[in-house]
């Protein structure tokens, strides 16, 4: 599900070198990441169009790469009940409650209340559906082809001389986990019967600090820690309504990974710096972001009270 965007553009890739023969079910506005890949076209927010559509397909996988909510999903297995060997779900690691105790493990307790609540009500019915499922949560993602601004927010700053406002004390510890890596741990799991029923959180290995990040972007950018200036701010003097002055969230918020590595056979390839420096040159400069106009609207408001 999903297939030409993000995830599912390395997760197709890594599925095609493996030798599987991979189906695409999207609204068909991109084309397929690799030129062998069949398309199905649809709504999947539509499930008598899902329906339509699947039920006479057979499949031997199922990777739910985009299910927002338990109604995005609960279709697909009703379509798919007892015809997958395995349903694979990309849940989040943003369903976990905050915690004074780090780092996430799959056994941790839920906010209910979180933004990805949907992610967490679709495990569960997973796990009493009686379908042969995994589901896998990953924290912050990154890498080329990512169209959420998160290395690129501090990559903008970087390469134009700009001050970086960061929230708070610029040490409250994060972590990404590079797209590459998350595909191959997601393939991982395919015939891997110990994965059925259980929750993986993939992501890198290494935490980092909001700081530790900025410096790393500097160094994957090609520039050294002391080019750059960070500026900490207090966020409770500001209101920016619903736009968003930094891409994290300001907590702690990172996860063990010690279950996907030991269960799935997987380890991360990318340290942090070598992630971000792929991105910096295969998406960041390639695209032309350097050069783009950005605003930096809220930067101003945030160094002119400062």
């Amino acid at each position: 599900m999903g297939g030409t965007r993000f995830i599912g553009v390395y997760l197709t890739k890594v599925l095609v070198e493996q030798g599987h023969q991979v189906v695409l079910f999207n609204r068909g506005n991109k084309p397929a990441p690799v030129a062998e890949v069949a398309q199905i076209h649809g709504d999947r927010k539509d499930p008598a169009q899902l329906k339509d559509k699947l039920a006479n397909e057979s499949f031997d996988v199922v990777f739910d790469n985009n299910g927002r909510e338990l109604s995005d999903t609960q279709p697909l297995v009703e379509i798919f009940q007892d015809k997958v060997q395995h349903f694979i779900y990309v849940s989040s690691a943003g369903v976990y409650l905050k915690s004074p105790q780090m780092p996430h493990r799959e056994g941790d307790a839920v906010d209910p209340k979180s933004r990805h609540k949907g992610k967490h009500q679709t495990e569960a019915y997973l796990a009493e559906s009686g379908i042969p499922w995994t589901s896998i949560r990953p924290t912050y993602i990154y890498g080329s082809g990512n169209y959420n601004d998160l290395e690129a927010w501090f990559f903008d700053r970087i390469v134009r001389n700009r001050p970086l406002p960061i929230p708070g004390n610029g040490l409250h510890f994060t972590q990404f986990g590079h797209v590459q890596d998350l595909a191959v741990g997601m393939a991982k799991v395919i015939s891997n019967s110990t994965a059925i029923g259980q929750i993986y959180n993939i992501s890198g290995d290494r935490y980092v600090t909001f700081d530790g990040l900025a410096m790393a972007c500097a160094e994957a950018a090609g520039k050294s820690p002391d080019q750059i200036k960070i500026v900490h701010y207090d966020p409770n003097n500001f209101d920016f309504g619903k736009k968003k002055a930094f891409p994290l969230r300001l907590q702690h918020f990172f996860a063990d990974i010690t279950k996907a590595k030991t269960d799935l056979n997987w380890t991360p390839q990318y340290d942090l710096v070598s992630g971000l420096k792929e991105s910096f040159q295969n998406d960041y400069l390639a695209s032309g972001r350097d050069a783009a106009e950005i605003d930096f609207s809220l930067d101003e408001e945030i160094l002119g009270k400062i």
